[in-house]
């Protein structure tokens, strides 16, 4: 009962907050020298709660805009559960549904404008750490906040070695790095080893499909952000499920 009860909040924060993510998304996604949109496609102004960044992602004559509301709340509340299910009541499960969202977010904006914002990746990465380090000090905690820490400094490092020798990384993956190093950090340097292989093997694996499909080359540019998300939410499971 008490973990059907855990899943179920789980897919309605999901649910309820991925609501919120298409309009935040559109106005994201940008390339990088330009600004933040501030009016929808046909030109009206984007107005609302928090400075017109929450609301439902329709424009004043009707028509929608970003990505499909449906669409994104559906994913945000299967992770939620899924988190869920695999965390249980354990005091983490609060971290990791407050950073889901954020993280879904993160991926759509990257597919569509190949960028990782630094208005959410730098607080991605202080909240991780700052949520982990409450949750440490409360009773059946499943990790370790050192080894958050540990985990969090060693992954950003290693993408910010990979960013100066390679060009298939942007210093937004060295951002998003720190935060999900923490996150898989938590279970130990072993679950970020998994979970950053686990990313690397994703991304691999769509940009040889690309290629298969003759739609990029060997040197073309990949999204490589929503993979990495992936591979850190496959590394929290295993570490959720092996505590």
């Amino acid at each position: 009962m008490e973990t059907f009860l855990i899943i179920t909040v789980a897919v309605l924060w999901g649910g309820g907050t991925g609501l919120l993510i298409p309009r935040a998304a559109y106005r994201l996604s940008v390339p990088p020298e330009e600004p933040w949109r501030t009016a929808c496609p046909v030109g009206h102004p984007l107005v609302g709660i928090a400075g017109g960044w929450t609301g439902r992602a329709r424009c004043a004559a009707g028509d929608s805009y970003g990505p499909a509301t449906p669409s994104v709340a559906a994913i945000v509340a299967v992770v939620c559960a899924v988190l869920a299910a695999a965390t249980g009541a354990r005091p983490e499960l609060v971290v990791w549904l407050l950073l889901a969202p954020v993280g879904v977010l993160l991926a759509i904006v990257d597919f569509a404008a190949h960028r990782l914002p630094d208005v959410l990746t730098l607080p991605l990465a202080a909240a991780a750490l700052a949520l982990l380090g409450v949750g440490a000090v409360l009773p059946e905690a499943g990790g370790s906040w050192t080894s958050a820490l540990l985990g969090s400094l060693i992954l950003g490092a290693g993408y910010f070695v990979l960013f100066l020798i390679s060009k298939g990384f942007g210093f937004g993956d060295v951002k998003l790095a720190l935060a999900l190093g923490a996150v898989l950090g938590w279970y130990g340097l072993a679950v970020a080893l998994v979970g950053t292989f686990a990313g690397y093997l994703l991304g691999a694996l769509y940009g040889i499909a690309l290629i298969l499909a003759g739609r990029a080359d060997r040197t073309s540019r990949i999204p490589f952000g929503p993979f990495l998300l992936a591979g850190a939410f496959a590394g929290v499971l295993l570490g959720s499920y092996a505590q």
